[in-house]
């Protein structure tokens, strides 16, 4: 179907979904971590861009509570020597610091450093029996509304979250339905109360938010792999 409300004055949004980082949420992590270390020496594993979380800002992080090296990928590895100097970088070995608990990902016990939101950019009608995005996968049961959401595959939302997970939008959930596309979802709203312009968060560390842990149980990938992919194609925010 073709989504469309006529709108052309409306405030510009992010075309694409925005990853905002928590060095706070970090940096209480990783100070964990040390203080049951007990001053052993200690490595720090930058590579993927730091899990998608951005190597030179958690490095520079890290630096800062008395991290002593750090794993990179190989051709970032000069760039980072001249930020992070008085570390070694590109350090021989496994890293020593859990990365999964430095980033807050399910089941480690850290605080989660990464949330993801979109945009909602159309609300419309559906009628019984309309179908949304590729082949008509979903069909309305009955008559309903959804939104246009920005956030796609191409931006790490995994195509298979159509049916199995959920989005919150002003404090509600609401399942994200049909196959998700390349640079948009579609959510069911039925009759809540969303405009263009709000914010839906696709997971995070609120109370009300989804989680990630919900992702991986609906797509079976890890968490690292999903947050990983998210980081790296998402626009990304850095709350310090």
């Amino acid at each position: 179907m073709t989504f469309g409300d006529g709108t052309t004055d409306a405030a510009p949004m992010p075309s694409a979904p925005v990853v905002r980082i928590d060095c706070r949420a970090l940096r209480t992590n990783v100070e964990a971590m040390l203080l049951r270390s007990d001053g052993e020496y200690s490595v720090a594993d930058l590579r993927h861009d730091a899990w998608g979380h951005g190597a030179s800002p958690v490095g520079r992080a890290l630096l800062a509570l008395g991290v002593d090296a750090f794993l990179v990928d190989e051709r970032s590895g000069n760039g980072l020597a001249e930020e992070l100097r008085g570390a070694a970088v590109g350090a021989s070995g496994g890293p020593t610091l859990d990365s999964a608990e430095a980033f807050g990902l399910p089941g480690t016990g850290g605080i989660p450093v990464m949330r993801l939101t979109g945009s909602v950019l159309v609300v419309k009608a559906l009628r019984a029996g309309e179908g949304v995005s590729y082949g008509f996968a979903h069909r309305a049961a009955a008559d309903t509304r959804v939104a246009l959401v920005t956030g796609g595959y191409a931006h790490g939302i995994v195509r298979g979250l159509g049916g199995r997970a959920g989005v919150v939008i002003r404090g509600s959930r609401h399942p994200i339905v049909g196959r998700v596309a390349m640079d948009v979802c579609v959510v069911d709203i039925g009759d809540a109360d969303v405009r263009r312009g709000d914010a839906v968060v696709f997971f995070g560390a609120g109370a009300n938010d989804p989680s990630v842990g919900e992702w991986t149980e609906a797509t079976g990938l890890t968490a690292a792999e999903l947050v990983t992919a998210v980081g790296l194609r998402a626009i990304r925010e850095y709350i310090t």
